[in-house]
């Protein structure tokens, strides 16, 4: 198949497996195209050659001859070769595939595909998160141990299944297991089964299962060259022998094929395979260097188990092991506490007894399995045996992401980023809780700058605990987003959310308009068009909140700012980086920032609560942030299309104005002026708006009803006059000023004297008391304010809102009379003087009306502004009259209208007098029954509905049966509507019944406009319609018209009374504030006298142009000095509030049942430990005193064996044989002495370059000195170059032997000589300056693996450098540093553990240490060598951090002590 094809076939199998919302694949078409992807790329195996095997029917495959194709059976003659797997087994297309269901109780589903042994694991990878769409994992669990069925003990049990999954659903891991119904494959599948579900977890669990497909049982129901989908697999246990079931509880299967049949643990290679595959992809989707960490987690198990943990741990994989799960687990985890010293063999055979019983006896690699074992406590950073009975390992899941982050604590490769590796996968796992205890203990600090990556990746993966964590941490937000371009790239990295959708509109809106602008320009590629950028962002969010507010992030004042590429914008970037003056502006724009609002509003844009409440605890402008959520989450609310999230986004913004309302209150009772400072106060960090018109537009009404809120409405209500003044004092005040000047009304200003006076005068009781005059000199010179002078007096009272709306109240009621005596005493064809005044009061009001629409002090704009205006009832109210009075003057103007004129007057009278009950929405207890009247009206419109139904219904069938063809419309219309609604209010009809009828009431033909059309007459001149049919229809009618209807409108008139009774205050409060605001904005001059202000004001602003006059009453705006103090005291409440909520939550009955049923849990949890641990020490103590007696026996026999031998003389005293026969104490104590000096790395089983294997050699075995009987070495001398034996083999070898002991293979090996092989390493160092502070090295790195060595070679001589740094140094340089060799330091000279060392070659190195001087010519020359080396040489500090291997890493150690530097 072609390359195109091939392409084609990806994408159409992605597509199907992952549909968008808008692309919706049939189930069918996504098959086909899942089945095509599998045909192309996954493969089984099969003979193609039957042999007969034991059997005659069976090949040595394993399977039938009925299951090998035609070509693969020779005749019964052939005479060919014989049966080979390598040769005789070849690759076709898998005929196996798709789900698999199995039977039972809940219909189990799975995915399943049979894949040959050679199968690329990056296929295998795709399969799993392209067709199978899994997630990529954050940690991949590897569990290994007993194919057998075994038994966990019930407490390791539950915590096996539950640390398990915990972890897996924590971090979002992979677990690999056999992917069969037995043994530990079992226990996993029995783990996902009873907690995958659970309440307290959601998700799925991904459980991989990697068994051999030749093994499996009933795998024929798996077969479909088409796939299955599903294929119905029966689980037989009873009837499998030596096959195995699936296990019903994973969730995917990767069948092994090898072509065999009936051979387990096929599948290892491949599983070893695609493991580490995905331990080298990288961990999440960003690349930064971190790979997916893989874990073995082993239980029971026996020799292949020991192999798989060796193999893992050679690569790196941490272990984990479970002590108590029975054979090798419990045979490491007993030594596991030990020294490799006192490992030994007999030990080993000892625990092999013990855990594997009569198994044991058929051990025969006794000596390779105590190698092994000895090797891998050696590595006990990748070691981690997880014990029930001790309490510091808590849960399985803490000890295998501790037992992660172990091995990467102890990597030496990692140095100084050990730590950053580990934090990042605790990010990545979201588990907080290691964090704190391994990465972030108490006494840790770190810099805000090192934690800034952690805090951005914990924010876009949403680790709401992770951000808190960091914050305790050290990092600090104002560093954190100091970079506007973070949070640009927060974001550009916004979850699928209502705000992003929104945003990508209008960056795709903008770049259309641009486009529009400049013309057309180039396409840009995909993925390379313009990205978000603030000012879209600032653009969005003053949408949301409103016009009224400024932008929170302004564009910069850039002419490079209109960009549509990445490549525009970069340029335009670096541009604006050298040539404008951004950065000064950024400057005095930075103070109108706060980190804590810049991420709290990233947080509620995407709707996140946990996210937005650690931020809101971090802002500055904490109530005014609490109020902007609450209007940005509505206004989403109400455009998104998503009902669950509008209510989501709903409850959140109820949340967020609790929040407000909390603070508020906590503010209001600390300080009532503070209090209403933070009310009006203009926020910079939130558009120069005021929490308080925030309130207003976020419609918070129990914000607004809030005490401290109406107390500053009230204020602002009496203007400069006291609150305390009652009423009726303002009123007769208004009509007789001069009491004012008598002290009849109280004035602000003489409250705030009388404070002063009496606090003067407690300071003066304070200083008689004490004796002391600090208190006074600490508050300086009083400085009391004047009293209000005469005039200022009568302004204040008539500029008063208070006051201006009763003289409005007057005025009106004046209008209203004058209005009444015009219309019905003074109405004359020539307008008289009281109808004159009448036109003038009118414009007075239209002048008014028009002074509100377009008065804007908030900054909405004219069209927001008219919304406002026509959205309040009272206002719709003043047009219509309005409107009404200019048609009605217009009628009235003209002769022949005057009439229709005059009556529309009197329809607009009526308009107006409904408008007087605006008056009462002051009062307190007017208000609410005002708002019960509005909710009443709309109930009683939509009962009209209903009821016109009935009405029409009964009239239209009445008017039919008794009028016969009336065609007098009004007539029509007073029988079919008019009289059937006058019926339901008690008006009985008389033309329903003949005995009330009355020929002279009606007209015979309609013909008297006066009276009705007679109905139906019959001879006797009576009418002729069924009398009992209408009284019946009168009757139902009444019932349900009259009673049903009626009282169904009663009932609902009293719902809307109790429904709105309770919030009608609430909901009086919040409309009191429009009242209070026109009327503080209103002329002090009531109609008409209003004229002349309106006058004023258009001389004023229009003519002349001069600025509005601010007020500061609902929006001001503070001092830089005063703005601080008002928020850092506004914080401070905060923290209260904060501190009670946690309080009252603490203290709730539903807290206080969760901390008991812990507290009870971790009873019975230490109990049920303390038990178990007081039994295990029982038996290890019987074991101890079992093991005592049996050597006492001993000792005792060897006395009495050595008593008999001074007898006879011709016996030898011989020692108990209480290990082995070729050791003895003496030689153990040998090896316990030299246990420092044994190499390790020159007995690595597998010999470097090559495919031989050495001879294990124990620790206790490696000195020439012990007995080693059963010792047998592999032979190896390279075949490359090197010197040749001289004389006999033996002798040479005899001749040449490693001081540092056995090896496990003879000969050169891949060393140049027998004997030593010196090798001479050079360090070149300098001071990095002339203050000789650091210490630097000159290092050379290896590409290949990406680490630091020091230069160095083979050699002849330890006086002269190696020839293979001529090539790294130059000839001319390498001549001047040979010169200098005798002036050098040797720093060591020895035996070096080198993995290429055998019995008989090994290598020896000297570390020869030149320091230069840093002016020096040879230092000239080596600069310029590095310059040009393009990386490959390198100078580096001489640190402990250093990426040196361990040897020269103590090397540099020694160098650092030599010239007095610092490690």
């Amino acid at each position: 198949m072609g390359e195109a094809e091939l392409r084609l076939f990806d994408t159409l199998a992605i597509s199907a497996a992952r549909p968008s919302k808008h692309l919706s694949l049939s189930p069918s078409f996504q098959r086909c195209a899942f089945a095509a992807w599998i045909k192309e790329r996954i493969h089984k195996r099969e003979c193609c050659f039957f042999s007969k095997g034991d059997r005659e029917d069976v090949c040595e495959c394993g399977y039938s001859k009925s299951n090998h194709v035609d070509e693969a059976i020779k005749p019964e003659d052939f005479t060919g070769e014989s049966w080979d797997k390598h040769r005789h087994v070849r690759e076709v297309c898998t005929d196996a595939f798709g789900e698999i269901c199995f039977g039972g109780l809940g219909q189990k589903m799975g995915k399943y595909v049979r894949v040959s042994t050679d199968t690329s694991p990056e296929i295998l990878y795709q399969l799993l998160t392209e067709q199978w769409n899994l997630s990529p994992p954050n940690l991949l669990i590897s569990v290994t141990g007993g194919a057998k069925n075994f038994h966990l003990k019930a407490r390791l049990k539950n915590m096996f299944h539950r640390g398990l999954i915990k972890v897996a659903q924590t971090t979002g891991a992979w677990i690999i297991t056999g992917g069969t119904h037995t043994g530990v494959m079992k226990h996993v599948g029995q783990a996902v089964r009873d907690y995958a579900l659970s309440s307290s977890m959601q998700g799925q669990i991904v459980a991989i299962g990697v068994p051999t497909w030749g093994v499996i049982h009933n795998r024929d129901a798996l077969v479909n060259s088409e796939g299955c989908f599903p294929a119905h697999y029966l689980m037989d246990i009873k009837g499998q022998g030596r096959l195995s079931c699936l296990d019903n509880n994973h969730t995917h299967f990767l069948l092994v094929d090898d072509g065999t049949q009936g051979r387990y643990g096929v599948e290892i290679e491949l599983r070893s395979r695609l493991e580490k595959y995905i331990s080298g992809k990288s961990l999440g989707t960003k690349e930064s260097g971190i790979t997916i960490p893989v874990i073995c987690l082993v239980l029971d198990g026996g020799p292949g188990t020991l192999n798989t943990i060796y193999n893992a741990m050679q690569n790196n994989t941490p272990c984990v092991i479970l002590e108590g799960s029975g054979r090798i687990a419990d045979v490491i985890a007993q030594v596991a506490g030990l020294s490799v010293t006192q490992v030994t063999i007999a030990l080993i055979h000892q625990l092999m007894k013990k855990f594997f019983g009569q198994e044991s006896e058929n051990f025969h690699d006794l000596i390779e399995w105590t190698k092994k074992i000895q090797d891998i406590i050696r590595m006990s950073n990748l070691l981690t045996v997880f014990r029930v009975s001790e309490d510091n390992h808590g849960d399985l899941d803490v000890a295998i992401l501790q037992a992660l982050l172990k091995a990467s604590r102890t990597s030496e490769s990692l140095g100084i980023e050990y730590w950053k590796r580990q934090l990042e996968l605790a990010i990545a796992w979201n588990r907080v809780d290691i964090a704190e205890t391994e990465i972030f203990p108490d006494e840790s600090q770190w810099k805000s700058s090192d934690l800034h990556w952690a805090m951005f990746s914990a924010l876009v993966g949403n680790k709401p605990r992770f951000v808190s964590l960091l914050l305790e941490n050290g990092v600090s937000l104002r560093d954190f987003l100091q970079d506007m371009e973070t949070l640009c790239d927060l974001y550009r990295q916004l979850p699928g959310c209502f705000f992003l959708r929104k945003l990508a509109k209008r960056v795709h809106r903008s770049r259309h308009s641009r486009g529009q602008v400049f013309g057309n320009r180039p396409r840009c590629p995909s993925g390379h068009c313009e990205l978000i950028n603030m000012t879209h962002v600032s653009d969005e969010v003053r949408h949301l909140l409103g016009s009224f507010t400024e932008a929170l992030y302004p564009p910069p004042p850039t002419a490079n700012h209109f960009n549509m590429t990445m490549v525009d914008t970069s340029l335009s970037l670096s541009k604006s980086q050298t040539d404008s003056p951004a950065p000064l502006i950024e400057d005095s724009t930075e103070a109108q920032r706060d980190s804590g609002t810049d991420l709290f509003l990233w947080a509620v844009v995407q709707n996140n609560k946990e996210l937005a409440e650690i931020a809101w605890e971090q802002c500055r402008d904490c109530m005014c942030a609490a109020l902007a959520a609450s209007k940005i989450l509505k206004k989403m609310a109400e455009e998104g299309s998503d009902a669950d999230e509008a209510k989501d986004m709903q409850a959140l913004a109820n949340h967020y104005e609790k929040h407000a309302i909390g603070v508020f209150s906590e503010c209001h009772r600390s300080d009532e002026e503070r209090a209403q400072k933070l009310l009006v106060r203009a926020s910079p960090f939130w558009g120069k708006t005021t929490c308080l018109r925030l309130a207003l537009e976020a419609d918070d009404k129990s914000f607004i009803a809030q005490s401290g809120v109406q107390s500053l409405l009230t204020q602002i209500w009496c203007g400069e006059l006291s609150v305390v003044n009652p009423v009726w004092r303002v009123l007769i005040s208004i009509v007789f000023f001069p009491l004012i000047f008598t002290g009849f009304l109280v004035f602000r200003r003489d409250e705030v004297i009388h404070r002063e006076i009496e606090k003067d005068e407690e300071i003066k009781t304070v200083e008689k008391v004490t004796g002391s005059t600090l208190r006074t000199n600490s508050h300086g010179p009083p400085q009391h304010l004047k009293p209000l002078s005469k005039w200022s007096r009568l302004v204040c009272l008539y500029s008063s809102p208070q006051v201006k709306f009763y003289l409005n109240i007057v005025s009106y009621f004046a209008f209203l009379f004058l209005f009444a005596v015009v219309l019905m005493i003074d109405f004359q064809a020539t307008p008289s003087a009281g109808e004159l005044l009448l036109y003038i009061w009118l414009l007075s009001l239209v002048c008014e009306e028009v002074r509100q629409l377009f008065h804007d002090p908030d900054g909405f704009g004219f069209c927001k502004k008219a919304r406002m205006y026509i959205n309040d009832l009272w206002n719709i109210l003043d047009v219509l009259s309005i409107l009404l009075f200019i048609i009605g003057l217009a009628f009235r103007l003209t002769t022949e209208l005057f009439y229709a004129g005059k009556i529309i007057l009197c329809i607009d009278f009526v308009v107006f007098c409904l408008r007087l009950m605006a008056i009462f929405t002051i009062s307190r207890t007017l208000g609410p029954k005002i708002i019960i009247v509005k909710r009443m009206m709309m109930d009683m419109f939509f009962f009209m509905f209903l009821l016109s139904i009935w009405v029409v219904a009964y009239g239209v069938a009445k008017q039919g049966i008794l009028i016969n063809n009336e065609n007098r419309l009004n007539w029509i219309l007073r029988g079919a509507v008019y009289e059937p609604y006058l019926i339901i209010f008690g008006n009985f009809p008389t033309d329903i019944d003949n005995t009330s009828f009355d020929i002279n009431s009606c007209s015979m033909n309609g013909d008297d406009p006066l009276k009705p059309k007679c109905p139906v007459l019959n001879e006797n001149q009576t009418p002729a319609f069924p009398v009992w049919l209408t009284i019946i229809m009168i009757c139902v009618y009444l019932l349900f018209a009259n009673i049903l209807l009626l009282n169904l409108l009663i009932a609902i008139f009293n719902f809307t009374f109790q429904e709105v009774q309770d919030n009608t205050d609430r909901i009086w409060k919040f409309q009191r504030y429009e009242l209070i605001k026109e009327y503080h904005s209103r002329p002090a001059a009531p109609p008409p006298l209003i004229i002349f202000s309106h006058l004023y004001l258009f001389i004023r602003n229009i003519v002349l142009c001069r600025p509005p006059i601010i007020c500061k009453e609902f929006k001001n705006k503070l001092l830089q000095a005063e703005e601080e103090e008002l928020l850092s005291w506004e914080a401070l409440m905060k923290d209260k509030y904060l501190l009670s909520t946690q309080q009252v939550q603490s203290q709730s009955m539903e807290q206080r049942i969760l901390d008991t049923a812990q507290k009870v849990a971790a009873i019975a949890d230490r109990l049920e430990r303390e038990e178990e641990r007081s039994s295990v020490d029982t038996v290890k103590g019987l074991a101890r005193l079992e093991e005592q007696v049996i050597q006492s026996a001993k000792a005792l026999q060897w006395i009495i064996d050595s008593l008999k031998s001074q007898g006879f003389a011709a016996k030898e005293a011989q020692l108990p044989t209480l290990i082995t026969t070729d050791e003895s104490l003496d030689t153990l104590r040998n090896t316990l002495e030299k246990e420092d000096g044994c190499h390790v790395n020159a007995r690595q089983f597998h010999y470097p370059n090559s495919k031989l294997t050495r001879f294990p050699v124990p620790e206790e075995k490696v000195p020439w000195e012990v007995r080693f009987s059963s010792y047998m070495p592999t032979y190896y001398v390279s075949e490359e170059g090197g010197d040749h034996m001289d004389g006999s083999e033996s002798e040479t070898l005899h001749n040449h032997r490693n001081p540092g002991g056995r090896t496990g293979i003879t000969g050169r090996g891949a060393l140049s000589h027998f004997g030593p092989n010196l090798n001479v390493d050079l360090v070149l160092t300098r001071w990095r300056d002339s203050e000789r502070s650091v210490l630097e090295y000159l290092a050379v790195l290896d590409e290949s693996q990406g680490n630091l060595a020091l230069p160095g070679g083979p050699a002849h001589s330890a006086d002269h450098l190696p020839l293979t740094l001529q090539r790294t140094l130059g000839k001319k340089l390498f001549e001047k540093i040979n010169a200098k060799v005798p002036e050098g330091t040797k720093v060591f000279e020895g035996y070096v553990d080198d993995c290429r060392n055998t019995d008989n070659a090994w290598v020896e190195t000297t570390v020869l240490n030149i320091h230069l001087d840093r002016t020096s010519k040879e230092m000239v020359e080596i600069n310029s060598m590095v310059v040009s080396s393009h990386g490959t040489l390198q100078w580096q500090e001489v640190s402990g951090k250093t990426r040196l291997g361990s040897n020269q890493r103590d090397t540099l150690r020694q160098v650092a002590e030599l010239h007095n530097s610092k490690f």
